[in-house]
């Protein structure tokens, strides 16, 4: 669904006296990167996406999505099947409480919306793991619908663009009064790439930013996006991590119970059987995973199955 030229010449919005969206849409028509998801308008397939991305590398979600609707191709595909079945599925996206959340959230909508994900924003995010920027992003990206997305990619762009550090309230109001009538869909998108490919955290391309002979800060002195709100500072490192070893353990666990005796092992730490449980009981904590008889397992799998 790429903006023609004909459209952007018929959009004259501005942003805060600096921004054009005809200048960005003519951008995003020739620059936007082509993701699966976005030839979708499914609910609920835009729905997986969006949980998916809030979390992990666009190149993986590229792979998994697929495979994962593949599988769930719908909400009450999802709803029916024991919350193991999802978790199992999910493994290797990381973070994997968010396929309980998903698998929660499948569950509420065929229960009180009749199968069908939910248009107003209150009732997206009342979903289990839906929150603010999901809902937005469910409502432009499904639905079409007037809302603004405000990712970290975008909260910097708004930032740099002010030329100073921003509030949450700030960003979301400034891209809420961005968006041109009737171009939902196309100005998130463009948005989200701009800043994806150009307007990057480390190394910023200002002189083929089409937003360049506006933007208060233009690469030069502090970058006022450090600090601001809804940009993501540094990870700490995977390797070695709990995070490591609770998603080697959720991995094992796709293939059966494992039993308290290969708990350590089973999330790389063969020497150390104190973190391995300690690490193991957040996953129990977080409803992943579950303890049963002398060992461990995901919800709905009990061991001996």
């Amino acid at each position: 669904m790429a903006t023609t030229v004909q459209e952007v010449a018929a959009v004259d919005t501005t942003i805060g006296q600096r921004i054009l969206p005809v200048d960005l849409l003519r951008w995003g028509s020739q620059n936007r990167r082509n993701l699966p998801w976005r030839d979708s308008r499914d609910p609920w397939a835009v729905l997986v996406a969006e949980v998916m991305l809030q979390q992990t590398r666009v190149d993986r979600v590229v792979e998994r999505w697929p495979r994962f609707l593949i599988r769930f191709p719908n909400v009450a595909s999802c709803a029916s099947v024991p919350p193991a079945e999802v978790i199992a599925e999910w493994s290797g996206l990381g973070y994997n409480r968010r396929a309980v959340y998903l698998h929660r959230a499948a569950g509420v909508v065929m229960a009180r919306h009749g199968g069908q994900i939910p248009t107003e924003r209150a009732e997206l995010e009342a979903l289990p793991g839906i929150g603010p920027y999901t809902a937005r992003a469910v409502r432009a990206f499904a639905h079409e619908v007037e809302a603004a997305v405000v990712d970290t990619n975008v909260a910097r762009i708004l930032a740099r663009w002010t030329g100073r550090r921003l509030t949450a309230r700030e960003a979301q109001n400034l891209a809420d009064q961005s968006v041109p009538s009737g171009r939902v869909w196309s100005w998130n998108q463009t948005l989200l790439d701009l800043g994806a490919l150009t307007c990057t955290a480390r190394v910023p391309d200002c002189k083929r930013c089409p937003l360049a002979d506006r933007c208060a800060w233009r690469g030069e002195g502090s970058d006022p996006a450090r600090g601001s709100a809804g940009v993501s500072g540094g990870q700490t490192p995977f390797e070695g991590s709990d995070r490591q070893g609770r998603g080697r353990l959720v991995a094992a666990l796709g293939g059966g119970p494992v039993a308290d005796g290969r708990l350590a092992d089973a999330m790389g730490w063969p020497e150390d059987a104190d973190r391995a449980r300690r690490v193991a009981g957040t996953l129990v904590a977080d409803g992943l995973v579950v303890v049963c008889g002398n060992g461990y397992a995901l919800p709905g799998w009990e061991l001996g199955t």
